[in-house]
């Protein structure tokens, strides 16, 4: 790949074209294939091992041939800028080095009863005491009002200071005020004794400044600052430290619970929706048969084959993807799956496919090509057919512009003029210009439409000494089209700076967007590489995990954001929505910032968050789409997690917890200053309890359990739960109540397996519906979902959820009392952007990368190895529950997620999975020990999607670190297909294991 800024090469002029053959939608033959030879803007590409776009006759030599001579001179026209992919921080993390704290004891936190009615008022430490000092800067300076002097420490991560109270003291608050020199990692801990001490917070990636502590819970004589790891090179240095006793003002208020009410069973269920039109047509077919395909595009900085690493056949280049000692080496991911900058304004458009190949009569088919931009464009910019006979090239490269049905539109590009205009959006299920077309060709809009009637011309190949696929001196024709050919199609974005300025758009005006496989006869499917050199090739059937809407092979080293790209067959309206609904996951929830640099501030979402919250962005919880961080440190807080939280009542009912409601909420800011504040509301790892699981073949296998300590209060009832990936919700959605329920067993089958449905209440409706998400299954829709999330992680209210009351229960979430919060549109968006992402095939076919060419990691696929795990993987009845294939119904809004083959493997039911599993907190059906089956598609992507945001991990509290600490803590009614996977050879394990690894 090109590093930002560097040219665009020079393309390799293109031979002279073969005449086609005329048009059946044509009067005569325009100039536009032979002029759109040389039409360098109609496939203009960058990256590694360059490409040449052209069309016709190819070279006859074994080798490839000089190029002909050029045509007329063409522009050049700059690249689009290089944005690379963003990767996430890591998250700031324990050092690990500090032994385990417990907590207070009762006898150490405040009375109960303690009256907490008025102000907290100013308690003063009598002494104050520390390690070594520097210079001096003693204790006593950090306790003496002034904030001109101050406390300051030897220059070592484990000092600390200490301050005594004389007896034993109340304390609600405190205040660090912070020199320059400050703590990063730091404890603050209570004793009565000055010897044994117990943990009361615990800090982890400090910032230094002024740091407030409220609702202490404390009752102590001694306070202390137990250093971990400094923030400077210098020792830790305070200017005052402060505290004040407990009172209203720095204390949780006691919340007026109600509980959350279930169904007892499904004899009330809602009947089915009625039929609606969907909210888009993605495909239609005419009365004479001709078939319509619409999808929607975004730009891309890069090409999907330029990876981070220059790639090119043996003998014809560079190739970066191994050192000179043919090791493999990583010089970064492409650019190609990332969003570019403000992806959401102005950046989206529509193409229509008319292909007439089925309409009887017809027999040399055409392809009708219509593009729907937000502003003007240059024409021209679009190829076909992959330039699979040249073995230079590799990145990018096409065979056709087709036949451009005005020329001047590419031309006036020259002049910096876009001659294409904006065109509505067509009617749903009817063509634009259905009678009319342009120039004799019915369906096309304008100018700027193309025709395409031919596979060009082109030369055979055969492999050279170096087993190089290349030209052998036969040249194969052109010829018509006809069903079944497998066509790539790019587009590409070419406005200009006026025409974004007439749109009130400053920013980049030129991108590239996804190369997509056409099927003549059958629309869009997903693609993956084959020999030569990635050619473009349909996925079978059985890999696409997510019906045709299932994401293609990702060849630009881009894994991270697998999860994040839309159904392969999405909309060109509903691409819009797609990203101002991904806009929303990526803002943050106080500031209105995107996660992602260069993009706009979301200004609808300025101070929407309360002040006590997990995260302040979807993206916070659910990295990358993917899984939150596992528990994986001593003192790791939770906050990507959820912790649902509940207490009992006299007659056992169960109630949100008075201090935490439905769920904690772990981090706090004033909404005055903005600052963070610590409500000692965290939820952190106390510790592991580890077992060691011995396989048949002698293999041991430690699991670990995190255990948890709350900083406040440790409810009676609780639920660690871990976030799950977000792909494929749309589909799961579009599953029928009568499929779900058609799986329910009355008795056991032979293996004790049998499955529930969870009952929920429609929150908005009150009526009773099947449960669907979560991993008790009891949020009934994408709606449901996306609310009771913004609610609980985020607090954020929405329609569903129009106060903050409603996590202390349904009582007093009414309307009652509205506080602002994300729109009905906003809510829409969210829900929508859920509905159409898609799912990534799996990764059940060997790629054709050139010989010598490092394969992507997660595209090094052995397809026999795959075969035989998914057979085990049935044969061991894993599929009792992990359901392997399913059918969605007909009645979603998204046509994108209407009837389709699906493999998700679950079968959205409650299972009962053993006591080791199990927690005690109950969600309808669902009892301590009954979990929803989780999808597996996208599992193997688990770690890749992560990248370097940290360590995930697997089931409902991320305590497997692995696929097989997974499977081996499965009991219940998965103990017999446990035991026959503990049962196993090495070689059929890692079987299973590859399986699941391609999913």
């Amino acid at each position: 790949m090109r590093s930002p800024g560097s040219p665009l090469p020079t393309p390799t002029p293109c031979p002279t074209p073969q005449p086609p053959s005329p048009s059946p939608l044509r009067s005569s033959l325009t100039l536009g294939l032979m002029f759109s030879a040389a039409l360098g803007l109609a496939a203009c590409g960058g990256g590694s091992g360059g490409g040449t776009d052209t069309v016709g006759s190819p070279p006859t030599a074994n080798e490839p041939a000089p190029p002909s001579p050029a045509p007329a001179p063409t522009p050049t026209p700059e690249d689009p800028v290089l944005e690379p992919a963003p990767s996430p921080a890591p998250a700031p993390m324990p050092s690990g080095d500090q032994p385990g704290v417990p907590a207070p004891p009762p006898s150490q936190q405040l009375p109960t009863g303690f009256d907490l009615s008025k102000p907290g008022v100013a308690v003063n430490p009598v002494t104050a005491t520390s390690s070594a000092v520097e210079g001096g800067n003693s204790a006593a300076l950090a306790i003496d009002g002034s904030m001109t002097t101050r406390w300051s420490s030897a220059q070592e991560d484990a000092a600390w200071i200490q301050f005594d109270f004389g007896a034993k003291t109340p304390l609600g608050y405190l205040k660090l005020s912070w020199e320059n020199a400050y703590g990063k990692e730091y404890a603050i801990q209570g004793s009565d004794d000055g010897v044994t001490w117990y943990q009361i917070r615990y800090v982890i990636g400090g910032k230094g400044g002024n740091e407030e502590f409220f609702n202490l819970n404390a009752n102590v004589r001694y306070l202390r600052l137990q250093g971990v790891a400094r923030g400077t090179q210098y020792g830790y240095s305070l200017y005052e430290v402060s505290f004040m006793s407990p009172g209203s003002d720095n204390s949780l208020p006691v919340l007026a619970t109600s509980a959350v009410l279930f169904p007892a069973n499904g004899a009330a269920l809602a009947a089915p929706p009625a039929a609606q039109a969907p909210l888009e047509t993605v495909q239609f077919t005419l009365a004479d048969g001709t078939l319509v395909t619409r999808f929607g595009m975004v730009g891309r900085s890069r090409h999907a084959r330029e990876r981070g690493e220059d790639w090119n056949e043996i003998g014809y280049g560079v190739n970066d993807t191994v050192d000179a000692n043919g090791k493999p080496q990583d010089k970064g991911p492409g650019a190609h799956l990332n969003f570019v900058a403000n992806y959401f304004k102005n950046r989206t458009w529509g193409v229509e496919f008319i292909d007439n190949s089925k309409v009887v009569g017809v027999t040399k088919p055409t392809i009708v090509v219509n593009q729907y931009y937000q502003e003007a464009q240059r024409g021209g910019g679009h190829s076909f057919f992959r330039r699979f006979d040249d073995p230079g090239v590799t990145g990018y490269g096409w065979m056709s512009p087709g036949d451009l049905l005005d020329d001047t539109t590419y031309t006036d590009g020259f002049k910096d003029l876009t001659s294409c205009p904006v065109i509505a959006k067509p009617p749903q299920n009817a063509l634009a210009k259905p009678t009319s077309g342009y120039n004799g060709v019915i369906g096309a809009n304008d100018g700027c439409s193309v025709v395409l009637d031919n596979v060009p011309g082109h030369s055979d190949i055969a492999a050279n000494a170096n087993g190089v696929m290349v030209p052998n001196g036969v040249n194969v024709p052109s010829r018509a089209l006809k069903v079944g050919d497998a066509i790539e199609f790019t587009g590409s974005f070419f406005s200009s700076r006026a025409a974004m300025d007439a749109v009130g758009d400053s920013g980049a005006y030129r991108y590239y967007t996804n190369e997509v496989t056409y099927v003549v006869g059958s629309g869009l499917r997903p693609w993956y590489g084959i020999q030569p050199r990635l050619m473009n090739a349909p996925l079978p059937a059985e890999a696409l995990q997510g019906g045709i809407g299932s994401i293609s092979y990702d060849y630009a080293d881009n894994a991270t954001f697998m999860f994040q790209q839309p159904n392969n067959q999405i909309g060109m309206q509903n691409m819009q929505r797609f990203v101002e609904g991904r806009r929303w996951i990526h803002t943050n929830m106080w500031t209105g910032d995107h996660t992602e640099a260069g993009n706009d501030r979301n200004e609808a979402a300025v101070r929407l968050q309360g002040p006590r919250f997990n995260q302040s962005t979807c993206f916070g919880c659910h990295i990358n789409n993917g899984r939150s961080l596992a528990p994986s440190a001593l003192n790791q807080r939770l906050d990507t997690m959820a912790v649902r939280t509940a207490t009992l009542d006299g007659n056992g009912n169960q109630l949100p917890h008075p201090t935490y409601g439905l769920n904690v909420q772990m981090n706090g800011r004033s909404l005055s200053t903005g600052l963070p504040q610590d409500w000692g509301t965290s939820v952190r790892v106390a510790g592991f309890d580890t077992k060691t699981v011995t396989l048949a073949d002698g293999t041991a296998v430690e699991l670990s359990k995190p255990r948890v300590a709350f900083d406040g209060p440790t409810p009676s009832v609780y639920s660690l739960r871990s976030a799950q990936p977000m792909i494929g919700m749309g589909l799961l959605e579009a599953i029928t109540d009568a499929e779900i329920l058609s799986r329910v067993r009355s008795t056991p089958d032979e293996d004790g397996v049998k499955g529930v449905a969870n009952f929920v209440y429609d929150p908005e409706t009150k009526a009773v519906r099947v449960g669907r998400y979560g991993w008790k299954a009891a949020k009934v829709s994408l709606r449901h979902q996306a609310a009771a999330a913004a609610l609980q992680d985020m607090s954020v209210t929405s329609p569903v959820y129009p106060n903050r009351d409603c996590l202390a229960g349904p009582a007093n979430c009414t309307t009652a009392k509205v506080e602002p919060g994300i729109s009905e549109d906003a809510l829409q968006l969210l829900t929508r952007y859920l509905g159409l992402l898609g799912v990534p095939a799996q990764r059940s076919q060997a790629s054709g990368f050139p010989k010598g060419v490092m394969p992507l990691s997660y595209l090094d696929v052995n397809p026999t190895q795959v075969a035989a795990g998914a057979q085990l993987f049935a044969s061991t009845r894993c599929v009792a529950c992990h359901t392997a294939e399913i059918k969605t119904g007909g009645l979603s809004e998204l046509a994108e997620n209407r009837n389709q083959t699906i493999k998700p493997y679950t079968d959205m039911l409650l299972h009962d999975m053993g006591p080791d599993l199990a927690d005690n907190l109950v969600e309808g059906q669902a009892t301590g020990s009954l979990w929803r089956t989780s999808a597996l598609w996208g599992v193997g992507y688990t770690e890749k999607v992560a990248g370097t945001a940290g360590k995930v991990g697997y089931l409902h509290d991320s305590r497997a670190r692995t696929l097989t600490e997974a499977i081996l803590w499965h009991g219940g009614e998965a103990t017999k297909s446990r035991q026959r996977f503990e049962a196993l050879s090495k070689d059929d394990r890692e079987a299973m294991l590859v399986f699941l690894n391609s999913l």
